[in-house]
């Protein structure tokens, strides 16, 4: 195994969906670095067809201050439908990842509240500094969001390079409109979701939740 080698498995072992972050701003030359390499994701036909808006500061904060209370009031408003079932083994990962996060926290499985009280964090961005949210233009569709996850997946391991944690959030979709309007971004702009990212906080139960991944044989076949 090469020295390059060694090195991209280890950042890949070492991406993870964090869900606590220290308030610190990343430097925008840092910024401007993470996304210029995720800009060399692939895509159909070199077509590169993704929106990311990275909010922080002031900008940020005015996201933050209200998002809680818009979804608790039942302000929603979605670009793409969130109606998707798990059954069999996928429920099953589904709730051992929720199962391995409240287990992190030490909130029991009948504490309601405290389930409440968590998931509701995502709309405080998890106190990260910034948040970068994925749009795809009109009238892109299915085909081009496969396009847009090999981009966040791209920039979620160059953040994890550069020492950033990072976390998807399909949640931030929630409330496309609303994020629209405050960060001044056009209609024809669809928010698929969001990815909180900062330096991560080292000493946040959350952050030592491990999720397992399905063996290489439920998920790969070889045909020789």
């Amino acid at each position: 195994m090469s020295d390059q080698s060694k090195i991209f498995d280890k950042i890949v072992l070492n991406r993870r969906s964090l869900r606590a972050f220290l308030p610190e701003p990343v430097g925008r030359d840092t910024l401007e670095q993470i996304f210029a390499v995720a800009q060399r994701a692939p895509s159909n036909c070199n077509t590169q067809p993704w929106q990311a808006h990275v909010a922080s500061g002031e900008s940020l904060e005015n996201l933050r201050s209200q998002m809680s209370e818009k979804f608790m009031a039942g302000e929603l408003s979605m670009d793409f439908p969130y109606d998707g079932k798990y059954e069999g083994v996928y429920q099953q990962r589904q709730h051992g990842s929720a199962q391995a996060l409240y287990d992190a926290v030490n909130v029991a499985r009948e504490d309601k509240a405290g389930r409440h009280q968590q998931f509701m964090r995502n709309f405080i961005f998890f106190d990260a500094p910034h948040v970068a949210f994925m749009f795809l233009p009109e009238p892109f569709g299915l085909r081009e969001a496969a396009d847009l996850g090999m981009y966040a997946q791209t920039l979620m391991l160059a953040m994890t390079a550069h020492g950033l944690g990072s976390c998807p959030q399909t949640a931030l979709s929630f409330q496309a409109n609303f994020i629209r309007d405050t960060l001044g971004i056009d209609s024809s702009n669809k928010l698929m979701f969001g990815i909180s990212f900062g330096y991560p906080d080292p000493d946040a139960p959350a952050n030592t939740c491990t999720t397992d991944r399905a063996v290489l044989a439920d998920a790969v076949t070889f045909h020789d």
